[in-house]
């Protein structure tokens, strides 16, 4: 695949993940949940740190990951230009590797930008370009809107550990630019042998 192709790629997942944040904010207001079937829910929420809202403690702790992010783009961003120009590498590595890249980019948009371009959607539809902003620079949060609760209900007691207690599966809410990471991690690990074949 060619660097422009692998470009092309990332733009297109970016622009998706855009678009559907945008909408969500600018159309929901926070924790409002439309059902679309029975297991599919569109569900409004806004995570402040890393995946499953696990954050950084202390005042300076979603600047510090925001910029591990900015770090780790570039980082991702390398690896895909080295990739491609050596003219060894696998389609499966560099498709997985723009997915990752074009993921891990999306998130950062809303993590960098988010906080002065969105007004807050706790009791209200944000408005885009908002003169009343949430935040600041680097301190936005990230959209998550796509929820699959596949099955909900009690546990048997007999199971340990969760026996008896509410359980739903599935129970995370994600993005496009979530999809994006888990699809490229999951081509690296199932077609390993043929992302990392050299020819």
């Amino acid at each position: 695949m060619s660097l422009r192709n692998a470009y092309l790629l990332v733009f297109i997942v970016l622009l998706v993940d855009q678009i559907s944040k945008i909408y969500v904010k600018t159309n929901f207001i926070l924790g409002e949940e439309v059902e679309v079937f029975n297991w599919f829910k569109i569900h409004f929420i806004e995570n402040e740190g890393m995946a499953w809202g696990t954050q950084i403690p202390g005042a300076y702790g979603k600047l510090v990951l925001t910029l591990f992010r900015l770090v780790a783009v570039g980082g991702i961003g390398y690896w895909l230009w080295d990739s491609v120009e050596r003219k060894h590498s696998s389609n499966y590595l560099i498709v997985a590797i723009a997915l990752i890249l074009a993921g891990a980019f999306g998130n950062i948009v809303d993590s960098v930008f988010y906080g002065v371009i969105f007004d807050d959607s706790s009791s209200q539809l944000a408005t885009l370009f908002s003169s009343e902003p949430y935040g600041r620079y680097f301190h936005g949060k990230v959209v998550d809107m796509f929820y699959f609760p596949f099955w909900s209900g009690n546990l048997p007691q007999w199971l340990p550990i969760w026996g008896g207690r509410d359980f739903t599966f599935f129970n995370a809410i994600f993005n496009v630019a979530d999809v994006a990471i888990s699809t490229g991690v999951g081509i690296l690990i199932v077609f390993n042998k043929k992302a990392f074949h050299k020819h």
